[in-house]
């Protein structure tokens, strides 16, 4: 037996992608609207047994945005690698 191995061939890849990198932003202001939509739609559209989740969604909606979150870069470098994985085509 030989030490030496053959190196192992991997099929050609059309496109290296990563699908997804990024979940979707949660919003946080989503559950309490829905809330003060179900309890309006319970109540008649009556604003008094609902005020204290109406002042929950406007202390919500008054409070600062947080910052996006930062986008991921893994697409982006391996756009740039793929040339040097994927070797050059022949014509």
């Amino acid at each position: 037996m030989s030490g030496a191995q053959k190196p192992i061939r991997l099929p050609p890849v059309r496109v290296l992608r990563v699908k997804n990198p990024n979940k979707q932003a949660e919003r946080p202001c989503m559950q309490l609207m829905s809330s003060v939509l179900a309890c309006w739609a319970s109540s008649g559209y009556n604003t008094s047994g609902c005020a204290q989740m109406e002042q929950a969604l406007r202390n919500c909606m008054d409070a600062p945005r947080p910052s996006p979150p930062r986008t991921d870069e893994i697409n982006y470098h391996l756009s740039r690698f793929h040339k040097r994985v994927a070797g050059v085509k022949k014509k």
